[in-house]
């Protein structure tokens, strides 16, 4: 049970780093640093909106309209942040 509780907490953590580097790699794409006809680039912007989309889009949903400001990925990661937290608050001790 305790290996399945750190699985978890390491899925998470490393989603969180992929949401990271889904923003970053929009940013360096929109400044015209990265090119998407890149083989290597596309591949990793492909991968991470595979990974994120789904959940952002459903975020998206709810959030007001702030033009070319998003701040799905933010909501994201607070709630990612909280999911961990509560699992360390009161899914830990239970285990432990």
């Amino acid at each position: 049970m305790i290996a399945i509780f750190y699985l978890a907490l390491q899925i998470l953590k490393l989603y969180s780093y992929v949401v990271i580097i889904n923003v970053v790699v929009s940013w360096l794409i929109a400044f015209n640093i990265l090119n998407t006809q890149n083989r290597f680039v596309y591949s990793i912007l492909e991968l991470s909106y595979r990974l994120t989309d789904p959940i952002l889009n459903r975020i998206r949903r709810f959030l007001p309209n702030l033009g070319s400001l998003d701040i799905s990925p933010i909501i994201l990661l607070l709630l990612i942040w909280f999911i961990e937290m509560c699992m360390k608050l009161y899914i830990a001790p239970i285990i432990f």
